[in-house]
Parts: C-alpha cells; structure tokens; sequence
C-alpha cells in the first residue's frame, strides 16, 4: 500500500484542492501520512501568488528534496502541484530536475493514478510535466474529499477562476476563467455538510460574487442594476436556497468583488437567518488614479456609495477588506487619500500589503515603480492606523453579548471572525468545541476579545 504525504501552502481555495486530492488518493487505497519521511510519495502543494508565496513554495520543494537525499530516501517520489505548478509550467520540470511530476488543476482528479504510474515507471526516468494550460477543473457535490479543517467549519468552493484584468494579480493566468457550479450542485454539498455536523459553511472562489454570472445569457452582466435573479442564478439566489437547509449554522461570504455587489444581493445577506454579518470585500484602494491602474473596474464615489449601501442595508455587518500600497505611481497624495478613507469607513477588519512586483502581469511593466523602502515604510504606517482603529472596535464590544463558535477548548469567533484570518475571543474552558455559545465581552487584548467567566 501506498503511503502518501501531503503538505499544502497558501490559501483556502488551495486547501480544497488539497483536501480533494486526499479524497481521490484514498479513494484509490492509498494511506496518507503526516510523516514525510515514511511516505512513499511527497505531495507539495504550491502557492505562488505573491512573491512571498513564490518563496515559501520554493523552500518547501528544496526542503523536501534535501530531506530525502539525507534519508537516503531515494525511491520516495516528490509531487509538486497547485499555483507554483501551473504558473511556470515550461519553466519548472528544467529548473527542478529533482522532482518527480509537477501537476496543475486539471490534474488533480488524477493524482492518484499519476503517483501510481510513478512508481510503476523505470526509477531512472526524468520528471514528468503533466500541467496543462488553461485549466477548466472544478470540484462538484460528489467529488472524493478528504477535510482537513475542524469538523464543525469547511470551506465550500463555488466557482474557479476569474474573469477580471486586475493589473497586479496573476490569478487569471494560472486558474483560467470563471465557472461557477451549478446552484444544485452547492446546495447539496453544504446539505451534507451541515447534516455530518459542521456550524460553519465559508463560500469561496476567486470572485464569490460572480457566481452564476457566467451562465447569463448576452452581454456582460451589469449586477449594479439592483436585481441580478431575473438573468438566473447568482450569489443572492444561492443564498436564498441555502437559507432554506435546516440546522444551527453560520454561511460566511469570503473574496466577494466590490464591482459586483447588487441591490438583490444586499436584500438576500440581510434576509437570511444564516449568513454571518460578516463581508470580505478587497478594494485594494480608494484613489481613482490608482484603482484605474489597478484596473479594478471601480472608483471612489462607488465604492464610498456601495459601503454606505451596505450598512444601511444589512445591520450589525462587519466590513474586511484589504489594500495595497506602494503601487506603482502611487504618489504621497494617493497614499494620503487612502489614510484619510480609513479614518473615514472605520473597518471593522482590515489588513494591508505591500505591491509585489509579479512577473507576467501589467503592473509589473510600469516604469514608475516605488521604492522598496517607500513601500515598507508606507505599510507600516497603514497598519498603524489600521490597529487605532481596530483597538477603538474591541473597546466598543465590550460589555455587549456575543454569539461565539467555540474552535478549541477556551477559544472562539465571533461571526465578526473568519477561521485563520481574523481574531479570537478566549472563552471559559468548559464550552462545548465546535458549538455554538453566548458569552459576554469583558476586555480586549491585541486583535483578540475576552469573555466574562
């Protein structure tokens, strides 16, 4: 029997590919083990996002590589799948003659034959490349799956790729363009899901909001029209089916695009007796120079109108958004522009990057460049802000009743908290794991609450 080892990097959309690709290798027989040094093959799956990303995926396939040559592990096979695979697909096999395979997303359902017929093959053979270019992979309700989260939270993916152009990001390069599931096809997953016992469903993709949208019929959608269910399926109408499965739990939005948030979609997020009032919505900035560059299909006034819509819309909702600084031709009066917004929207989760320069994107060709220092100088100073702000919210939780999902003995979220993102909240050590409980907020330390005993 084959052992298999299983090592994932990056984000939770990577997580279910990996999760997925666990399901299929013990569909197949095989045994996977946390042990790298007992596992006859080694799956390394990559991220490559940003150049840190690039990094670490790097280092975990020269770490794996050297490990074995130490071990003298010489018949263990190195697998290295996922975003790293797929971005430098003509680049990797020469680069990393070491390596045994390097697969992309439309390989995934065939890792377990591909780890088969590696050792099936003479042992002298060179690395095999079997990524393919424009992928058009997507798992469904029925797709062999292995969770590597908690059993009371999973993330359900509901679309792959993405349509948009943004001038920094390579995502469309690697992951092709948007498909989204079938809206029977979500449903069902997160029906069983809900029904083995998970509390918490996140909704994921590169752009949840675009869901269905790519099924409409005719030109482009426009979902700023106010009402998107009459062209077919989307977010909202998703929504409203899922608000309809029975049980305790928590939908959370995770990577919803600001350029397609509607009317319905507001109305459907407020209605709903499951949806945590919780939105992640990367704007990235708010100065219309820089958002033209970026080429995020949005400018200031939108984006100042839509989060005024919003809250007024959904009460009690927590805003998480991200921004990059440092973008090129970024100039002191658009970095100051962006402090003044966030004093002004006063988010209630926040992060900030520095512009990775990637190669192979739009951003990357611009000769105005920012200086290294510059850009570290001007993060450092966000995430100043960003924590006075971020205090002045815990300070306000305090004394308020909140409904918390207990993720291990003496520490919850609240709806308020995506799972590995966001904060905590420690809790009496006594709470059942993986349920649901009311605590009252009595301090705050850092990012994260404290609860009365």
């Amino acid at each position: 029997m084959i052992k298999v080892g299983l090592i994932s990097l990056g984000c939770a959309k990577n997580l279910i590919d990996a999760e997925v690709m666990a399901g299929h290798l013990r569909a197949a027989g095989m045994t996977l083990t946390p042990d790298s040094a007992s596992a006859d093959a080694l799956v390394i799956n990559t991220c490559s996002f940003i150049d840190q990303a690039k990094k670490e995926s790097i280092a975990a396939i020269h770490g794996a590589v050297d490990e074995r040559a130490a071990g003298h592990r010489q018949r263990q096979k190195i697998i290295v799948a996922g975003c790293l695979s797929q971005r430098f697909r003509q680049e990797l096999p020469r680069l990393m003659p070491e390596v045994d395979a390097f697969i992309g997303l439309d390989q995934i359902p065939r890792i377990a034959a591909i780890v088969s017929d590696l050792f099936a093959a003479d042992d002298a053979a060179a690395s095999r490349d079997f990524v393919t270019a424009s992928p058009r992979y997507i798992p469904d309700y029925d797709t062999p799956r292995f969770r590597l989260t908690p059993g009371h939270y999973a993330y359900v993916k509901i679309a792959e790729g993405c349509n948009h152009t943004c001038s920094f990001c390579v995502i469309p390069q690697i992951r092709g363009r948007h498909r989204s599931r079938s809206q029977a096809s979500v449903v069902r997953e997160v029906r069983d899901l809900i029904n083995s016992g998970v509390r918490e469903i996140n909704l994921i993709s590169q752009d949840t909001t675009y869901f269905g949208m790519d099924q409409w019929a005719g030109a482009r959608p426009n979902p700023r029209s106010g009402v998107d269910s009459a062209h077919g399926e989307s977010l909202a109408s998703l929504i409203r089916e899922l608000d309809t499965i029975s049980g305790e739990f928590w939908l959370r939005l995770l990577y919803t695009h600001p350029a397609h948030w509607s009317d319905e979609l507001i109305r459907a997020v407020a209605d709903s007796a499951h949806v945590a009032r919780y939105v992640d919505l990367p704007l990235q900035h708010i100065s219309d120079r820089m958002l033209v560059r970026m080429q995020r299909e949005t400018d200031g006034a939108y984006i100042r109108g839509l989060l005024q819509k919003m809250r007024a819309g959904i009460p009690g909702l927590a805003i998480r958004t991200t921004f990059i600084v440092g973008f090129p031709g970024e100039t002191q009066a658009d970095f100051d522009e962006l402090l003044a917004f966030l004093d002004e929207a006063k988010f209630e989760r926040a992060g900030v990057f520095e512009y990775s320069r990637e190669e192979g994107t739009r951003a990357a060709r611009l000769d105005d460049q920012v200086h290294h220092a510059t850009r570290r100088a001007r993060r450092h100073r966000t995430m100043a802000q960003l924590q006075k702000i971020y205090q002045a919210t815990s300070s306000a939780q305090v004394g308020q009743t909140r409904r918390v999902l207990v993720e291990q003995p003496g520490i919850a979220r609240t709806e308020w908290d995506a799972p590995g993102i966001d904060g905590s909240v420690f809790v009496d050590r006594t709470l059942p794991v993986g349920e649901f409980a009311e605590v009252t907020i009595s301090g705050w330390r850092g990012y994260d609450l404290i609860a009365a005993r």
